[in-house]
């Protein structure tokens, strides 16, 4: 248990009953930290998309901040990288044809998403790692703080530790508002590439970049005192 001006949080592993509140989080913050409704109206696709794989394959990777008793924030992490990136494949085709079989029913702005995936997602999306561990993280507004996101990145970075992984890595969203970049260097990451992507374009003025981060398990300092983290 841990403060942050007075408020308590705790930060846990994943249990199966957390699944819809993870997907609902996932779903709140999926357009640039606020809801992905204005941008794509299908949210059971959405969560299928970002979550599935980690909530329903590889659990124990996973960590959740927890306020008051209610879910404010995750990391979904995966140290199984081939067998995350043959799911990958699967699912992308599977997802791919319900989309289609939606895609007359959905808004116009929910079709122009669809669109964009299919002509540019795929050409956007920066290189990253593929025998490397990595790691989703995303919390609410009202959790997103220096200490909780500390905490969760100690938690899932002592897992990986313990389990005798070299290297992590991230792909992280990042804009003039929001300057990831700079937060994950203070815990030891460093960018290894990034690219704009032109997905909220229509809705958000600003360039948005989606960037790669890294980190050297090897030669890490201590992970802080936030490594104790209740099963």
């Amino acid at each position: 248990m841990a403060n942050d001006d007075h408020k308590p949080f705790l930060i846990r592993g994943y249990r199966s009953s957390d699944r819809e509140a993870v997907r609902k989080l996932c779903c709140d913050t999926g357009f640039l930290g606020e809801p992905i409704d204005p941008v794509y109206e299908d949210r059971e696709l959405f969560a299928d998309f970002l979550t599935t794989y980690y909530t329903d394959h590889e659990a124990e990777s996973c960590f959740l901040l927890e306020v008051d008793g209610e879910i404010r924030g995750y990391l979904l992490g995966s140290r199984k990288p081939l067998r995350n990136q043959l799911y990958a494949l699967y699912q992308n085709v599977w997802l791919f044809f319900r989309a289609l079989t939606r895609y007359f029913r959905y808004n116009q702005r929910s079709r122009r998403f669809i669109r964009w995936i299919l002509v540019h997602g795929w050409r956007e999306v920066p290189a990253a790692p593929r025998r490397t561990p990595h790691f989703h993280i995303n919390l609410l507004p009202d959790a997103r703080k220096v200490s909780t996101t500390r905490a969760l990145m100690s938690a899932y970075l002592s897992y990986l530790y313990r389990s005798g992984e070299k290297r992590v890595y991230g792909q992280i969203i990042t804009f003039e508002s929001r300057r990831g970049e700079k937060m994950f260097e203070r815990y030891g990451f460093k960018v290894l590439n990034r690219a704009e992507i032109t997905k909220y374009k229509a809705f958000y003025p600003e360039s948005v970049y989606l960037s790669t981060v890294i980190k050297n398990l090897e030669t890490a300092e201590p992970l802080t005192a936030y490594s104790r983290v209740r099963e």
